[in-house]
């Protein structure tokens, strides 16, 4: 019981990393708004993200920040009336790889 718990503690947070060697660590909840990230760290897929809890993405710095800053904005205003517009945030020469 006390292996679970304590892994359970040392899962709160993920690190998601660039095709460029930037990271970024970010709580699981925000990085599980995606799909993708979902799946790979869920528990039961068998994924080697599921166990060392990093995600790597094939995108460059740049482009991997605004998924980042996305997920985080996603996960803050989540059921939020009068949510600000997410595309004023997005660098337009990064637009059109996102």
């Amino acid at each position: 019981m006390a292996d679970s718990s304590e892994k359970k503690a040392e899962s709160k947070w993920v690190r998601i990393t660039s095709r460029d060697g930037y990271s970024w660590i970010v709580e699981r909840k925000v990085a599980m708004a995606s799909s993708h990230l979902k799946d790979a760290l869920s528990d039961d897929s068998g994924f080697a993200e599921s166990t060392t809890n990093t995600c790597h993405l094939d995108e460059r710095g740049a482009v991997a920040e605004t998924v980042v800053e996305y997920l985080a904005y996603k996960n803050q205003y989540t059921g939020v009336r009068n949510v600000p517009d997410f595309a004023t945030r997005v660098p337009p020469e990064i637009a059109l790889e996102l």
